[in-house]
C-alpha cells in the first residue's frame, strides 16, 4: 500500500476564507470550540465564510499506536480518509450523516500522516442517548418510541447489509433533527464515522460487535422484550421463528458481549429486557 499523500479537496470559497498561504497548513491550524482533544486528534467547531463546520484534525498516530492495534487485530485509523470515504458511502446509501465539505492529507508515513476533514454543522440536533435518557422512568408516547426504533433499525440494517460497520455503534451516535422532531418527524443522523469500515460484505464478528454495542448502550432506556423483538424482526427482515432457528447462536453472543460491556462500564451486571417478565 502506498502511504504517501499530498492532497486537498476544498471548495474555492473556503480556501479563500482560510486566507493566504498553504491551504493544508491553514486548515490544520484552525481554531474554535474544542469538543474532543485526544492524542493525535482534535475535534472542534469553527466558523468559516459565515457558516459553522466541524473540523477533525489528525496529527499522526505514531508507530506505537499502529503496532498496538495490529497486535490486537484491530485496524489502525491513521487519517481522516476513513471518515471521508464512510460519509461518501453513506450518501450513496441514502443514510443521513454529517455532510463532508473538505478533506486534506499530507505525509509519507502512516505514523506521521497529518490530515483533516471538514463537515457541516448539523445545528439543532439531540443524541438518542440524551433524548431517551428518561424513558425508563417517563415512557414516551408509544408511536414515538416505535418511530425512533424503526429509524434505528433501518440505519443498522442498511449499513450492515452493505458491508459497513460503525465500530462505535452506540445510541449517542444517532442524532435526531430538532426542528423536524418538533414538527412530528423522526429524522436520524448517524455521526462520528472516523472508525467506520467499508467492505463489500461484513464479517459476522463485525456485525456482532456493532449490535452488541448498540444493545449495551440502550439497556437503561426502559425497552421491553417486545420492543427488542420488533427491532430484530425489522433489522433482519425475517420472521422471528426463522431468525432464532438460523441465528440463535449469533444473538446469544450479542447478548453476552453486551452484558460484559455493561459490566465493564458500570461495574455491575445489567438487568436486560429478556431478564424481565414484561
Amino acid at each position: 500500500m502506498a502511504w504517501g499523500c499530498d492532497k486537498v479537496v476544498m471548495p474555492a470559497h473556503l480556501q479563500k476564507a482560510l486566507g493566504d498561504g498553504d491551504v493544508f497548513e491553514c486548515a490544520m491550524q484552525l481554531e474554535g470550540k474544542v469538543f474532543r482533544d485526544v492524542p493525535g486528534r482534535r475535534t472542534l467547531r469553527v466558523e468559516l465564510a459565515g457558516n459553522s463546520y466541524f473540523a477533525k484534525l489528525h496529527y499522526g498516530v505514531g508507530w506505537h499506536e499502529i503496532l498496538k492495534n495490529l497486535l490486537t487485530l484491530r485496524l489502525p485509523i491513521v487519517s481522516a480518509l476513513t471518515e471521508w470515504r464512510a460519509i461518501q458511502r453513506l450518501d450513496e446509501l441514502g443514510i443521513p450523516t454529517t455532510p463532508a465539505i473538505a478533506y486534506g492529507c499530507r505525509g509519507n508515513s502512516p505514523a506521521t500522516l497529518r490530515s483533516f476533514i471538514l463537515t457541516e454543522d448539523l445545528g439543532d440536533i439531540v443524541s438518542l442517548e440524551d433524548f431517551c435518557r428518561d424513558w425508563a422512568s417517563r415512557p414516551p408516547a408509544l408511536q414515538l418510541k416505535r418511530d425512533v426504533m424503526r429509524a434505528v433499525s433501518h440505519i443498522a440494517r442498511t449499513i450492515h447489509d452493505h458491508g459497513l460497520n460503525h465500530r462505535d455503534f452506540y445510541i449517542c451516535h444517532f442524532c435526531l433533527d430538532g426542528p423536524k422532531l418538533a414538527a412530528g418527524e423522526v429524522h436520524l443522523y448517524l455521526i462520528d464515522l472516523h472508525r467506520m469500515q467499508v467492505r463489500a460484505s461484513m464479517p459476522s464478528a463485525a456485525r456482532m460487535k456493532d449490535m452488541a454495542a448498540l444493545y449495551f448502550s440502550a439497556l437503561d432506556i426502559g425497552l421491553t422484550r417486545r420492543d427488542c423483538l420488533r427491532f430484530l424482526r425489522r433489522y433482519r427482515g425475517v420472521r422471528l421463528r426463522e431468525l432464532f432457528q438460523t441465528e440463535q447462536a449469533f444473538w446469544l453472543t450479542v447478548d453476552q458481549r453486551a452484558r460484559k460491556l455493561y459490566h465493564k462500564f458500570h461495574g455491575r451486571w445489567p438487568v436486560t429486557p429478556f431478564d424481565k417478565t414484561a
